[in-house]
């Protein structure tokens, strides 16, 4: 039998806020363990929470820009289950009314685009964080990550594999990066998902039971984790087993899930409204002024750069998936000069090497927009090679900053003039006769090797176009 899969996401992410959601501890990773907690974010006794402005206004954002609908009045609720890294026993989140609700988002892959619908965005705060380590016997907590602000974005079970998946996480993460509300590293855990997967036949319309994966850290690692999961389920059926409704936990370094337990529905958490703090009101003109904020998105973007500058359908989503990428290719494009093809080339190709290999943003080094569309320029209009630009590049993101004296200094200004190259020419093939003859002989491959030892006779800096013209010509006499 044929099996279909079918997947839902729960996206958590973390809100880059100053501060937690409910207190005025900083909201920041990587710092000394418990110290940045408070009576209210440990769940002392008799404390009251404040909501925190800022949290509600970013996922109002978020659910503009994911096409949702924004819930002016809202609550939160408790959700109350007992694990260590909670010190109040409940998790302040939000049950039926969450701020935002039945939106979408449109993914791109193979060049086709899907519809994926979303459920609803609501706030919550994050629990502590487990400690496990050989060098002490059992558990301890660090409470740094209680109260850090979540949005958690729930996806309708409208993705079919686990490529469909990775295009959606994909597309969230562009998205939380281009309205700026969370940096989205996922080696720190700002943003992570649960994933909830069920098989059924091939033409059913019924779903299966669905079972739901936590401790997923990468995208990668939910693709791996669906593949899985799914197989595993299609064996159990083909066995004649039944699957059960449960969570598993997801172990990436062995690539297998194990069970935690059977899966709770909403009644096992006691879901009651928060006493401990009021209705949220967002008036209908802020929730208009937080829309006015969003910036052009992605998928727009994307579209932009195929029908309007003639990129590729991969070069385009190169660019746009990358935000520091992005802006200085917009930069570049809107300050003219050269075509936006050899810029989303060197975007893609030298720009992009450099941020990989260094691990810098461009934001780090002397290069700008106008220097990359100066490079550009000189190649295009043939004062200097595409080699002499490289060169120019690399000092400029190592500290250079004056390109005319960059090309002075290197002596990489390009020769063009027609009597100089021909003097080049004349004395590659008097040296080269051989090549000579081969050329004239039918092995039209020698044409590249004269033409490449008159670019090394010049030191890279003739024109290759105008070296070829003149070697030809002189070939053909």
């Amino acid at each position: 039998m044929e099996y279909e899969t079918i997947v839902g996401l729960e996206v958590h992410a973390e809100l880059n806020t100053k501060t937690k959601i409910y207190c005025n501890c900083k909201n920041a990773f990587g710092l000394e363990v418990n110290t940045q907690i408070c009576p209210i974010c440990t769940g002392m006794p008799g404390t009251l929470p404040t909501l925190n402005e800022k949290v509600v206004e970013y996922a109002v954002k978020m659910g503009h820009a994911t096409n949702c609908s924004i819930n002016n009045v809202c609550k939160q609720d408790r959700k109350n289950y007992f694990y260590p890294d909670l010190p109040k026993a409940y998790q302040i989140s939000q049950a039926d009314i969450p701020l935002c609700e039945h939106g979408y988002v449109d993914i791109m892959l193979n060049g086709e685009e899907k519809r994926i619908g979303i459920t609803r965005i609501h706030i919550e705060e994050d629990a502590g964080k487990m400690l496990h380590n050989d060098a002490f016997q059992g558990s301890l907590v660090d409470f740094n990550r209680c109260g850090v602000p979540l949005i958690e974005i729930v996806s309708e079970p409208d993705m079919r594999s686990s490529a469909e998946a990775k295009a959606y996480l994909d597309t969230l993460k562009s998205i939380l990066q281009y309205i700026d509300i969370s940096d989205c590293k996922m080696e720190q855990g700002s943003i992570r998902c649960d994933v909830n997967v069920s098989v059924r036949p091939k033409g059913s319309t019924e779903f299966g039971k669905r079972v739901e994966m936590k401790n997923v850290n990468s995208f990668s690692g939910a693709m791996r984790a669906i593949d899985y999961e799914s197989n595993r389920q299609i064996e159990a059926l083909e066995r004649g087993e039944e699957i059960n409704q449960e969570t598993r936990r997801w172990d990436d370094a062995k690539g297998q899930n194990f069970l935690l337990r059977t899966k709770e529905d909403a009644q096992d958490y006691r879901y009651f409204p928060e006493p401990d703090l009021g209705t949220i009101y967002v008036p209908s003109e802020k929730v208009e002024e937080l829309k006015s904020q969003i910036p052009e998105l992605p998928n727009a973007k994307i579209k932009r750069y195929v029908k309007e500058l003639g990129l590729s359908q991969t070069d385009a989503e190169l660019i746009a998936e990358n935000l520091p990428r992005c802006r200085l290719f917009d930069e570049c494009v809107k300050l003219g000069g050269c075509s936006a093809k050899n810029v989303s080339n060197w975007v893609l190709a030298d720009v992009s090497k450099y941020m990989n290999e260094t691990g810098k943003d461009i934001a780090e080094t002397n290069l700008t927009a106008e220097k990359l569309v100066k490079i550009i320029s000189l190649i295009e209009s043939g004062k200097i090679s595409n080699n002499s630009g490289k060169i120019i590049f690399e000092e400029i993101v190592n500290g250079g900053d004056d390109i005319d004296k960059i090309i002075e200094d290197k002596g990489l200004a390009q020769i063009s003039d027609d009597s100089a190259i021909e003097k080049i020419v004349n004395d590659v093939l008097a040296v080269n006769q051989k090549s000579v003859d081969d050329y004239r002989g039918g092995k039209t491959n020698a044409l590249g090797f004269l033409v490449g030892q008159c670019m090394k006779a010049s030191k890279g800096q003739a024109n290759p176009a105008k070296c070829k013209e003149l070697v030809l010509k002189y070939l053909e006499q």
